[in-house]
């Protein structure tokens, strides 16, 4: 592994070709912009970590599993919240599930990929993904009703800070 290099004008240690997000919010748009940044990164070269948090873990939910043992309010956020890329809302404009139907109408017909493929481009690209365990934790989602990604953890904001640490660019979405 190569030591960062001194940026010439300044002397100060120049960062990795490298990029990491936080994201915070699971709708649509906003996961969109975070995948496709991510991914974009991703395919000239970078190494791209997304830390998923708060209310962007539900992203992360595949809909075809299901976990047990639960208590009454991971049932009720289990119940409340998007399971998934495919149930994801817009943030703007939603308009009880129209707008967020009709965006993505729009997408299909402009040749635009869904979340979902944006996900499968992510992994193909090899972005890393970290999933916050606290906000699991609260939210009473647990590992096995995650989707199955090759290069998924579960961890603390301390291995975001690490990650985030050396990186060029820190995004928050």
């Amino acid at each position: 592994v190569a030591e960062p290099q001194a940026a010439p004008e300044t002397g100060k240690t120049r960062k990795k070709d490298k990029l990491t997000l936080v994201v915070f919010s699971g709708e649509l748009d906003r996961a969109l912009a975070a995948f496709i940044i991510a991914t974009t990164g991703a395919s000239m070269g970078w190494d791209v970590t997304m830390f998923f948090t708060f209310w962007g873990t539900p992203v992360l939910r595949d809909k075809g599993k299901r976990a047990g043992g639960k208590d009454a309010m991971g049932r009720m956020f289990g119940a409340m919240l998007p399971k998934g890329a495919c149930e994801v809302k817009l943030s703007k404009m939603n308009m009880a599930g129209l707008g967020t139907a009709m965006m993505k109408s729009l997408m299909k017909k402009k040749n635009v990929a869904s979340l979902q493929q944006m996900l499968e481009l992510a992994e193909e690209l090899g972005v890393r993904i970290f999933v916050c365990e606290m906000s699991m934790g609260l939210m009473g989602f647990k590992r096995e009703e995650m989707i199955d990604y090759p290069d998924i953890s579960y961890c603390g904001v301390a291995k975001f800070l690490e990650e985030a640490n050396d990186s060029r660019i820190q995004l928050f979405i």
